[in-house]
C-alpha cells in the first residue's frame, strides 16, 4: 500500500501475516480453500494470535484445523469464533464448534436471497446454452480447468 494510501485510510499494510496476526482484536477470514490454505489455521499459527482474539471464517471450515479451534476456544486463547462454515459440510450433529463456548456458528446459508438464486439460474442457463454450443466459459466462472486451479485460486 502506497505510504499516501496508509496515512489517508489509517491502515497499514503489512505483507507478512506472521507479523500482522499477532496485531489483530479480530480477524474476518475470506479466501478459497486451496492446498496452502487448508489447515492453514493450526495450533502453531493459533498460538501466534493475540489471547482473546475473535475471528469470523466466511470461507470455509477446512481453513481451520478443527480440534486447535476448540482448544484455542476452550482456553480462552480465541475470544469467540464464529462462521457460516464447517468442515464437513454440511457439519454432523457432534461436531465439536458446536458444544465448544463462545461461538456462533450457523448453517453455511449464503447466497440464499431471491436476487442471487435468479443471478446463479440465469448464470447455469447461460453455461448450459455455452456447453451446448461449443462454446468456451468466460474465464471467470472457472474453478479448475483442465485439472488446474484456475488463475484466481491460486
Amino acid at each position: 500500500m502506497a505510504p499516501e494510501l496508509e496515512k489517508e485510510t489509517g491502515a497499514k499494510f503489512v505483507e507478512d501475516l506472521n507479523e500482522m496476526l499477532p496485531k489483530c482484536d479480530v480477524i474476518v477470514i475470506n479466501m478459497p480453500l486451496t492446498g496452502k490454505t487448508r489447515g492453514m489455521f493450526n495450533k502453531e499459527l493459533i498460538g501466534k494470535l493475540k489471547k482473546g482474539v475473535l475471528i469470523v471464517n466466511n470461507a470455509r471450515g477446512a481453513i481451520m484445523e478443527r480440534q486447535a479451534v476448540v482448544d484455542a476456544v476452550e482456553s480462552g486463547h480465541i475470544g469467540g469464533y464464529s462462521g457460516d462454515v464447517w468442515d464437513p459440510q454440511p457439519a454432523p450433529k457432534d461436531h465439536p464448534w458446536r458444544y465448544m463456548p463462545n461461538q456462533a456458528m450457523t448453517p453455511h446459508t449464503s447466497g440464499t436471497t431471491i436476487d442471487a438464486q435468479l443471478r446463479y439460474a440465469a448464470g447455469t442457463k447461460d453455461m448450459l446454452e455455452r456447453y451446448f454450443k461449443g462454446e468456451d466459459f468466460p474465464t471467470e466462472n472457472y474453478i479448475v480447468k483442465d485439472g488446474e486451479l484456475a488463475p484466481q485460486y491460486r
